[in-house]
């Protein structure tokens, strides 16, 4: 069985966090634990920050970014009228230049569905 998109996705980017941590001074270190603080819950619960990690990463066109927010909504338990309403911000905010990144989104959100298998 070939590995997923997303699985690959996450595998290659645990291994290049590993390379960069391997280098990382204080500032990278500091970065790189302010990005994974700031999307735990507080007054905001993780889920609707991850969302809006999602429609910032949609709007900025990084793939990369999107697709880690996508597994991780599907991991906070989003819906898929969530990620409808989600996408649908997004693509206001950013115009039609993010419908190819949706795509790719819906994709990766398609494949990480419970029944097929996150």
């Amino acid at each position: 069985m070939s590995e997923k998109g997303f699985e690959k996705f996450k595998r290659e980017r645990e291994e290049q966090n590993e390379v960069v941590m391997k280098y990382a001074g204080l500032s990278i270190k500091r970065f790189y634990g302010l990005d994974s603080r700031v999307y735990r819950d507080g007054a905001l619960p993780g889920k609707v920050k991850e969302l809006l990690g999602l429609v910032a990463s949609l709007v900025l066109r990084c793939d990369d970014c999107v697709t880690y927010h996508v597994v991780r909504c599907r991991e906070e338990g989003v819906s898929d009228a969530e990620m409808d309403e989600a996408l649908s911000i997004g693509l206001v905010v950013g115009g039609s230049i993010t419908i190819p990144h949706m795509r790719r989104a819906l994709r990766t959100w398609d494949e990480t569905k419970p029944e097929r298998g996150l």
